[in-house]
């Protein structure tokens, strides 16, 4: 896979050249160049050679401009998932692998990475974030946008700054300290512009010490433009541009999404006016066809050749999701299973019959096909041994979409769901047979002058007995499911729009069928008014038995099996955009269910299935726990291989894991009175726990695999000014071969800086390949820069003085050498 070429076909474009394209547009051309035309492009300029430019959101995969199945798209494991690798090569692949996805799509700028910290395990977009450490974090982010931008693609750092959690995410205030926000939440961005030349930031939806972003000149046009020479352009999030000038004297270049009515012939009349001046403008535009160039969208430019996804992209999420897992127990060895040895395996829980492959909100993607766990542990496991399934509890707030293979068109016998746009007074604009029984439609996804929208479909129910229909969507529906007739309004939980298309309100019905007598049902959404943007859905579920019930049965199950493996975790509607999570623990009867079937087999190994921490007060009395993350379309391929041995975990926490709510340093998502004040300043996570002195379940950096290491040799050399090479040798001492993470922290050895308690940090990493018995030594540069702290005083960046402890090991309380050093 070829990740090197890395500009367009013309990389001599320069500013006077691009200076002199701007001064060719009106003043009329050069607005629209910054609104977006539609919900995801920005107008094409023929008169100047410019194309329309494309964006998509990401960073699981990338969607294009639908959200639906109509454009599906390879699934990746979530970024959490991606960060546990420890590894920034994995990362550039990911990105590489979505840069080819969006050039095959048509797409030119791909919104991700989410860099914002794990501040709070209960943030909603946890599982899009990377870590909670920035060191980890701009490593991981730095490698990914190399990768997409060596497609040709641009990535989009987002969200600048401090967007850590969803609850009021539009109006909340930050309140961070300076010295926080430079060695925290502005790090990942600051090296991805620096190292990586990322060509977009988005900047965020709150206000960052009393400025929202949008408007935050201070943190745009000073730091990011000015102090880090960024020369790319500054998107804002969707709708989160809320003025004229002063968003246009921020550092906000396009606003998004377009028509926008406050830049539009608003912005025009300003720069007529004289309110604003046109050079502010001139900038933005230069900036936009700078970006042009890079992605081959202007003039002779084009993007690197012979980029497409590859063949085997499949194989690679496969490889990926495997290497990121984490294995957090195993104390007698019970992993990786031996087919040989086993008659039977039960497997169990409500997300090995609904694997989460992903988490819910804007990084969302269709792909063509998610692999289950029951497949593939099958296939793993071979023939010669028995692989019962059972569910055990009801854990999913949604039912899942009507079934394909048993859904058609009423009138034509078709496969699908038939979906019907029609205006005010009836008519028939358009219709669309569908694949699936989720529509979400917006502006130039809808015919201009929808105000209803009808969902028509026939299923073929399996089985005798009652089964439940469900609509799903913000508004008013009329539905009829054969005779039955329903009239309801479902209302949105939050003030958040998007909360409808992302978390909307359900309604049920019960709907008594038989196997092979078919039912109708038809859907009808709207009030008569125009339609701005809608999302609703059908969803349908089979009888079941009452959840005691279902539970008795895993029991038993699992009582009869050799190993009983129990896969639980979150949904969609647990971790996504637009809402944070209310607790850490798992949903439903999880617990309950882990437990009884680990009293009932001993044997019994856990799969939690999640993006972010979840707590497991069962974990020690369970045979194994392996942490799957949401693993993308080929998750149940990758647990397959991984729970087989067939692959090594190969993960880490990148982020610290709780035994209990309590334990959590910084838990609260909710603002009060409008406001998050981050009182812990610099640190967060493991640093925080540590100067808290609580113990987590799993600390940072934990993880275990198949296979042990020794740590022979610590040897550091260099000084501040120059950095510092940490040279470990660590033997692989198991029977298998492996792969280890080094990792080497930093403390000073008076537990103080700038008359402050400062905690261990993490300065730098390295993941290694032994064969069983081998010792390797890995060299961890640790640059000038990560070595620097931000000095309140100086209001600057200083290198360390005085007596320092370097220390390497597994995580960041599995220390296994350690060395004083003088700075």
């Amino acid at each position: 896979m070829d990740t090197t070429a890395n500009t367009p076909t013309r990389p001599d474009i320069g500013d006077d050249e691009l200076r002199g394209l701007v001064g060719r547009l009106t003043l009329e051309e050069k607005v629209r160049l910054v609104v977006g035309e539609d919900v995801w492009s920005l107008p094409a300029l023929p008169g100047i050679g410019l194309r329309k430019i494309r964006m998509s959101d990401g960073p699981a995969g990338v969607r294009g401009v639908h959200m639906d199945e109509r454009e599906t798209s390879l699934l990746f494991p979530s970024p959490t998932a991606q960060a546990a690798a420890w590894d920034p090569e994995v990362a550039r692949r990911v990105g590489f692998l979505m840069g080819a996805q969006a050039r095959d799509k048509d797409i030119h700028v791909l919104l991700a990475p989410t860099v914002n910290m794990h501040r709070t395990p209960l943030g909603g977009r946890h599982f899009e974030c990377y870590s909670e450490d920035p060191l980890l974090t701009s490593r991981i982010g730095v490698g990914f946008v190399e990768g997409v931008q060596s497609a040709g693609v641009a990535a989009t750092m987002k969200h600048y700054v401090a967007n850590d959690s969803e609850n009021e995410r539009f109006t909340y205030d930050v309140t961070v300290d300076e010295r926080a926000l430079r060695e925290l939440y502005l790090a990942p961005f600051e090296a991805a512009v620096r190292e990586a030349r990322a060509w977009l930031v988005m900047s965020a939806y709150n206000s960052t010490n009393g400025h929202t972003m949008t408007e935050n000149s201070r943190l745009q046009n000073d730091v990011l433009k000015g102090e880090w020479g960024f020369d790319g352009v500054v998107v804002s999030d969707w709708m989160a541009v809320r003025s004229t000038e002063s968003a246009y004297l921020g550092g906000t270049d396009i606003a998004m999404p377009g028509p926008n009515g406050l830049w539009g012939d608003a912005l025009v009349e300003a720069v007529r006016e004289g309110r604003v001046d046109e050079s502010v403008l001139d900038d933005k535009v230069t900036r936009i066809l700078r970006l042009a160039a890079r992605v081959g969208a202007l003039g002779d430019t084009a993007p690197p050749d012979g980029v497409s996804t590859p063949e085997d992209a499949r194989a690679q999420l496969r490889a990926i999701a495997a290497r990121a897992m984490v294995l957090l127990e195993n104390p007698s060895g019970a992993l990786p299973l031996d087919a040989s040895q086993m008659r039977r395996v039960a497997l169990i829980g409500p997300n090995a019959v609904r694997l989460s492959a992903q988490g819910g909100g804007s990084a969302h993607v269709t792909p063509d096909h998610v692999v289950g766990v029951p497949e593939a542990l099958g296939e793993a496991l071979g023939p010669g041994t028995e692989l019962t399934v059972s569910q055990g509890v009801f854990t999913h707030r949604r039912l899942d979409f009507l079934p394909t293979a048993a859904t058609t068109v009423p009138d034509t016998g078709e496969p699908g769901v038939l979906v019907e746009f029609r205006s005010t007074d009836g008519t028939l604009l358009d219709a669309e047979r569908r694949r699936t029984s989720q529509v979400v439609v917006f502006p130039g996804i809808m015919p201009e002058g929808t105000a209803t929208i009808v969902m028509k479909a026939r299923v073929l129910p399996e089985c005798d007995g009652v089964h439940l229909a469900e609509v799903a969507g913000s508004g008013d529906f009329a539905v009829r499911v054969d005779a039955a007739e329903y009239r309801i309004t479902l209302a949105g939980e939050r003030d958040d729009p998007g909360a409808a298309l992302m978390r909307p309100p359900l309604h049920r019905f019960e709907v008594p069928a038989n196997a092979g007598t078919p039912v109708d049902i038809e859907v009808t959404y709207g009030d008569g008014a125009e339609l701005f943007i809608a999302a609703l859905g059908i969803g349908w579920g089979s009888p079941r038995r009452a959840e005691d019930d279902e539970l008795a049965a895993a029991v038993a199950d699992a009582a009869a099996a050799d190993v009983a493996v129990v896969v639980v975790g979150t949904t969609d509607d647990i971790e996504s955009e637009t809402f944070d999570r209310e607790n850490l623990r798992l949903p439903g009867r999880s617990d309950e269910l882990v437990a009884r079937v680990a009293e009932a087999n001993p044997n019994t190994i856990v799969v939690v299935n999640a993006g972010s921490p979840v707590l497991m007060p069962w974990r020690n009395d369970v045979a194994a726990v392996l942490w799957a993350w949401l693993p993308g379309q080929e998750g149940g391929a990758a647990v397959g291989d991984v729970l087989t041995g067939a692959v090594e975990p190969g993960g880490r926490l990148p982020t610290t894991h709780p035994a209990d709510e309590a334990d959590v340093p910084v838990l609260s998502t909710q603002p009060v009175n409008g406001a998050h004040h981050y009182a812990e300043s610099h640190t967060i996570g493991y640093r925080l726990w540590a100067l808290r002195g609580a113990k987590p379940a799993y600390p940072f950096g934990h993880g275990l695999g198949y296979t042990d290491w020794a740590y022979e040799r610590l040897d550091v050399s260099g000084d501040a000014a120059s950095g510092l090479t940490v040279n470990v040798e660590v033997r692989n001492t198991g029977v298998r071969d492996g792969r280890e993470v080094v990792q080497v922290y930093l403390e000073p050895v008076s537990g103080e800086l700038f008359g402050t308690p400062e905690p261990i940090r993490l300065v730098g990493f390295a993941p290694v390949d032994a064969d069983a018995g081998d010792a390797v030594t890995v060299a961890v540069a640790v640059p000038q820069d990560v070595l620097a702290r931000w000095s309140p005083e100086a209001n600057g960046w200083e290198g360390p003085s005085g007596r320092y402890r370097v220390s390497v090991g597994r995580s960041v309380a599995d220390l296994r050498l350690t060395d004083e050093i003088e700075l």
